[in-house]
């Protein structure tokens, strides 16, 4: 009963702020602006959203592909169509509750492809290992590449603001010799108290995380088919991008943005996906805010927010529950299964 009200309460921790950021946006909307965004619904070309949709598809097949590659080396040879189910359930599972459709995929393949759900978890954990090394890389190759853009945003959206509030020359002055100290001060008790620091909770499980993802790295060359699992890892996240960026060309005023934004948005709103879960509320925020430095209104970046955010989780509500629907009928077994009970899985 505890564990089910904490669920619970998680699932309207995450909801509730969500919410509250489609509150904090809406809020200072006015009647016109409001009429905008929907007028933008109306007048989008549905038909490249549901290119993106297909690309979506894609990805996740990919991603299927993948996995069946990671498991491999184990022994286990299970039906590419169950494995594909289970990537669906799982993308379903978590706009519920975070890391639930990691639980929720491992529990199908334990039922309907007997792989016990400890070794399908590691490989899970293998997979979101790698897919985070290519995040970050792709995050550093943003600033790279748009660095003058981001460096004005911040200037006009964050630090001209501040030094305002601050007013006198000599307050801008103390913030910056205080930042300086405190980050000198850091490195200082980092280096005297790092025996220390390993006690804490929260720095062994980041040195559990690097090694993790050094591990990640190493388990690739052990795989039999190395290549076809780097390929089928860029074209996941390729095909992330091209979902991304192809919903642009569906609003007149987006439709010339170039592959610099399609990339900031991928890394900006996959951010926000981490922070919330589903990313409700604040993913479109941040899509609109993002585009912002591309010349975009934020009320037209707030629609096409709205719009990408939309078209992916219909997509994975819609493939998440036909998965459930269609897993048991193919593999002929009852519907009374329950796929998250992880219990009876191990």
């Amino acid at each position: 009963m505890r564990k089910k009200l904490l669920n619970i309460f998680r699932f309207l921790f995450f909801l509730s702020i969500g919410i509250f950021f489609i509150w904090i946006f809406v809020r200072n909307l006015t009647a016109q602006e409001r009429s905008e965004i929907i007028a933008s619904f109306r007048r989008a070309n549905y038909f490249w959203i549901a290119i993106s949709i297909c690309i979506g598809l894609a990805s996740h097949a990919s991603r299927a592909r993948r996995w069946v590659i990671l498991m491999e080396p184990m022994g286990y040879k299970p039906k590419y169509s169950n494995v594909l189910m289970a990537v669906f359930v799982g993308y379903f599972a978590n706009l519920a509750l975070p890391r639930l459709g990691e639980l929720g995929r491992c529990g199908v393949l334990a039922r309907y492809e007997k792989i016990p759900f400890n070794k399908s978890l590691g490989t899970v954990i293998t997979e979101r290992t790698l897919d985070l090394i290519v995040f970050i890389l792709l995050f550093i190759l943003n600033l790279v590449l748009q660095i003058d853009l981001i460096r004005q945003y911040v200037n006009e959206k964050i630090y001209t603001p501040l030094m305002h509030s601050l007013g006198s020359v000599e307050n801008v002055g103390l913030l910056k010799w205080a930042i300086l100290g405190a980050f000198v001060l850091l490195i200082v008790l980092l280096i005297v108290f790092r025996k220390k620091f390993y006690r804490f909770r929260f720095v062994r499980k980041l040195k559990d995380m690097g090694k993790g993802v050094w591990d990640g790295i190493w388990s690739i060359l052990k795989l039999n088919r190395p290549i076809e699992f780097i390929f089928h890892t860029l074209f996941i996240w390729v095909a992330y991008f091209f979902m991304s960026w192809i919903v642009f060309l569906s609003l007149p005023e987006t439709s010339g943005l170039g592959l610099g934004a399609g990339l900031a948005v991928l890394v900006f709103g996959s951010i926000g996906i981490i922070l919330v879960q589903g990313g409700i509320g604040v993913y479109p925020a941040i899509v609109a805010e993002t585009l912002v430095i591309y010349g975009i209104s934020s009320i037209i970046g707030y629609a096409m927010g709205w719009l990408l955010w939309a078209t992916q989780t219909i997509m994975l509500i819609i493939a998440g529950l036909s998965s459930l629907i269609l897993l048991p009928v193919k593999n002929k077994v009852s519907y009374g299964f329950r796929i998250f009970n992880t219990e009876e899985s191990i």
